[in-house]
């Protein structure tokens, strides 16, 4: 996966009705410290534009975590058609570039992958058994 291809740009909406009228500003000052995330911007009092690496962090893992931090997000019809999208082509995404499902940094595991399959020398092709012998 090449690195723009990882770089997701979502809308997040929240419901109009909640005690905080404005959940989008502070939604993005818990997810600014979030891994991955990269630039949260506010649209409106009720939606937000999040940018984040998907090898980090999906929007799923996003939503879940701002759902059990008490923010309600949008429950039409259409908003839940869009996350449902997203989440299964992330999930896609992820899996094809070596990610296991419900991993929050996958990166590390893509270049440790690599590094395996690279004909480098490294490696001893002895059993265990023997590797104390010498």
């Amino acid at each position: 996966m090449e690195d723009h291809d990882s770089i997701k740009h979502r809308e997040i909406v929240f419901e109009t009705l909640h005690p905080d009228c404005d959940q989008a500003q502070t939604a993005a000052l818990r997810l600014a410290d979030v891994e991955g995330v990269e630039e949260v911007q506010v649209i409106s009092p009720t939606a937000l534009r999040v940018t984040y690496d998907l090898l980090s962090v999906s929007l799923e893992q996003i939503e879940e975590g701002l759902g059990a931090a008490g923010f309600h997000l949008c429950g039409k019809l259409l908003h839940r058609l869009r996350r449902a999208l997203y989440y299964y082509s992330e999930e896609t995404q992820r899996a094809n570039a070596g990610c296991a499902k419900g991993e929050s940094n996958c990166t590390r595991e893509v270049f440790i992958q690599r590094y395996r399959q690279m004909d480098h020398g490294c490696r001893d092709n002895r059993p265990e058994h023997w590797r104390k012998y010498l």
